[in-house]
């Protein structure tokens, strides 16, 4: 079975029975199978306990057994974002950008942020706390179509952030009284570990030092500036350096120190990839009229197509120690009444995917295509976040 624009929209109808589509992927590390590789850790449950994978048990055949969550269903989704980001001007996909140049910032900090790089799409703090040309965001035009955007009022989010309708979306940083409207993700994606080799194992080891400084000794040092430190005398406190920090040399580089890095990288008997978009949950979207709703989802549906294979239809590094590749690839038709293997689309032949789903949409007057404004909506942070920003970092100014 091969992928069209008619097919998709076909299976987004109001009335369609069928279910969705499955991407499965069999994945290898690049050292080859059962090289060891870095799932996501995440802080441990209480302050100063250690970090943590994601285990879970899962049915493999008859029986449970271990997994480790490699990349969870929200990393994935930002995966996919992070790439219609690159495509964006490509896909002729709007984009809300706020503007960082006219502060100061570290050179690892952005100059800008897209919104398909916000943690909450178009429902985050950093959009409230926006300003386009002057006046708070939310209070524009654009501002007000984004907060009155609903599933079933979705035309404003389709026009200016289609993706929040496919990965999701909760505006809950209006306050008690602004809207709290929310959307479940229709897109779900993970990659899975099967049966680690062990669990919970550590990674030992030791920095070295080539003169082998002495590392017991004190020095005085500015924490925001740490090459203007000095060596002080003995082991004895000082307290002649105001707004310094007196700590062992170690703490700024020097010397040989024993190191337990966290927990190690792991060795997996497989690794896959199952990614599902659900036209169930798509049908919870409404634009008006029958025609406009199939057409609508069926342009979320190839809009995540191409996050996908831009992001997942090569090698690709999630982390340090994380770098798989794809050995194969199974896409599934979930219909009404059967299943149906689907010809795997390539990264050119998602976009040009959607373009044609585009244009049939745009026919049916949906805010797309010519719709979408071609350049970035370019926003600046309010005063108040400005302030923030410059207390974080405080030669921002």
């Amino acid at each position: 079975m091969q992928l069209t624009a008619r097919t998709l929209i076909g299976a987004c109808a109001d009335d369609s029975e069928e279910a969705g589509l499955l991407l499965a992927a069999e994945l290898e590390p690049i050292a080859g199978p059962g090289s060891p590789v870095k799932p996501a850790s995440y802080a441990g449950r209480a302050q100063g306990d250690p970090p943590r994978h994601q285990i879970d048990k899962r049915w493999s055949e008859d029986r449970p057994v271990d997994v480790a969550v490699i990349d969870n269903v929200p990393s994935q989704a930002g995966r996919h974002e992070a790439q219609l980001d690159a495509l964006a001007a490509t896909l002729g996909i709007p984009s809300l950008v706020l503007d960082l140049a006219g502060l100061t910032l570290p050179e690892h900090l952005p100059s800008s942020i897209s919104v398909f790089r916000f943690a909450h799409r178009h429902a985050d703090a950093y959009l409230r706390d926006a300003e386009l040309d002057g006046m708070a965001f939310l209070k524009t035009p654009i501002g007000r179509a984004l907060v009155q955007g609903t599933d079933v009022n979705a035309e404003p989010l389709m026009q200016w952030v289609p993706q929040s309708l496919l990965y999701g979306f909760w505006m809950s940083h209006l306050g008690k009284k602004g809207s709290q409207a929310k959307l479940a993700r229709s897109w779900v994606s993970e990659i899975v570990g099967w049966e680690p080799a062990a669990l919970d194992t550590v990674m030992l080891g030791v920095k070295g030092d080539p003169l082998n400084l002495t590392t017991t000794d004190k020095v005085l040092y500015d924490e925001n500036d740490t090459a203007g430190w000095t060596l002080t005398e003995g082991e004895k406190k000082s307290t002649a350096a105001k707004g310094k920090k007196q700590e062992k040399l170690s703490e700024i580089g020097h010397g040989q120190v024993p190191t337990e890095s966290g927990i190690a990288a792991l060795s997996f008997r497989r690794i896959t990839q199952r990614a599902t978009v659900s036209f169930a949950g798509l049908r919870r979207l409404h634009f008006g009229m029958p025609e406009r709703n199939a057409a609508g989802r069926a342009v979320l549906v190839a809009l995540g197509l191409v996050g996908h294979t831009a992001a997942f239809g090569r090698s690709f590094s999630l982390r340090s120690g994380c770098d798989l590749r794809p050995t194969s690839q199974a896409w599934t038709w979930l219909g009404a009444a059967s299943d149906e293997a689907v010809d795997p689309l390539a990264p050119a032949g998602a976009r040009a995917l959607f373009a044609e789903v585009v244009a049939a949409a745009e026919a049916t007057g949906l805010p797309v295509g010519g719709a979408w404004r071609a350049e970035p909506v370019v926003l600046t942070p309010n005063p108040s976040l400005r302030a923030a920003i410059v207390a974080t970092y405080p030669g921002a100014e």
